[in-house]
């Protein structure tokens, strides 16, 4: 059975409208040209016509876009070389001019925040890179924002991840921390003790104007002092142990024996609790006993 002409310009249309139908996510624009020609509005989110030839359609998304920033060598304004990475968040505004005004806007925004991030860090020092990354995210963002504003795309933030440092400069890092420190610790002290002589002038004036406070501040002193001179129950133990022994020692030396006059006469002594070396005691003719 032949098909007729008719038949078969139908089933051709149908094929033909069932291939135009386009679905977009509701995250989704739909950049059309016609003959070459931009339409006026994107389309989507939904169910759309695209005819083609005759239509050309470029999917957009609208979702912010995370973009790592490759490692870049910075030169800081202090001539020190140093290797920074960042974040960049942006997302597409206006699908028109993000398609029409630039050929890739992914690619164009990439290298612009690597431009943009060698610029604005080289012109801080080293010490501002550290402390101050809050106020640099900021001016990154804001520069990328202006410049990006034209392909409709909005730049929201710009975050440094990280400031890699070599070894050398790692160590000088850390020994002008350790000055630092020092420089407080001594200006610390030095006024610690501008503060402590600026209270003994004020003391010593109110002392001038009363002479009986000078006395009595003596007098208090003295006391303190012989406090401090007082020995301790330890010294006297130790003293009383030492008269203890002298006493023993001259008791024994009473009771020795002396030869006549004239002649000397060697002494020994029994110092059995004292543990201390045998000597030999020479007597006078005029001494008749040991110790007297």
């Amino acid at each position: 059975m032949p098909f007729s002409p008719v038949l078969i310009i139908i089933v051709v249309l149908a094929f033909y409208l069932l291939s135009s139908i386009k679905v977009l996510n509701e995250y989704e624009r739909a950049v059309v040209f016609r003959l070459g020609k931009l339409l006026a509005e994107p389309k989507g989110p939904g169910v759309i016509f695209v005819f083609a030839p005759i239509d050309k359609m470029v999917r957009v998304s609208l979702r912010t876009v995370v973009m790592d920033v490759p490692p870049q060598d910075v030169i800081t304004r202090d001539n020190v070389s140093v290797k920074v990475n960042a974040v960049l968040y942006f997302r597409v505004v206006d699908p028109q001019r993000a398609i029409i005004q630039v050929e890739n806007f992914l690619m164009a925004t990439s290298q612009l925040a690597q431009t943009t991030l060698r610029a604005v860090l080289g012109k801080h020092e080293l010490d501002e890179m550290l402390a101050e990354r809050e106020r640099l995210n900021v001016d990154i963002q804001q520069i990328l924002d202006a410049q990006t504003q034209d392909w409709g795309i909005k730049v929201t933030n710009v975050e440094i991840k990280h400031v890699d440092l070599n070894e050398t400069m790692v160590r000088a890092i850390a020994r002008q921390a350790e000055a630092e420190r020092e420089r407080r610790a001594k200006v610390i002290h030095a006024e610690g003790e501008k503060q402590a002589a600026a209270a003994l002038l004020e003391a010593a004036q109110m002392l001038a104007k009363q002479p009986e406070a000078m006395q009595l501040r003596y007098l208090q002193t003295m006391t303190q002092v012989a406090g401090h001179g007082k020995p301790s129950r330890a010294g006297h133990e130790e003293g009383r142990l030492g008269e203890d022994r002298r006493s023993g020692l001259a008791q024994q030396d009473r009771h020795a024996r002396v030869d006549q006059v004239g002649q000397p006469v060697v002494v020994r002594v029994r110092m059995r609790d004292y543990q201390r070396p045998k000597r030999a005691v020479s007597l006078c003719p005029q001494s008749r006993h040991v110790g007297q």
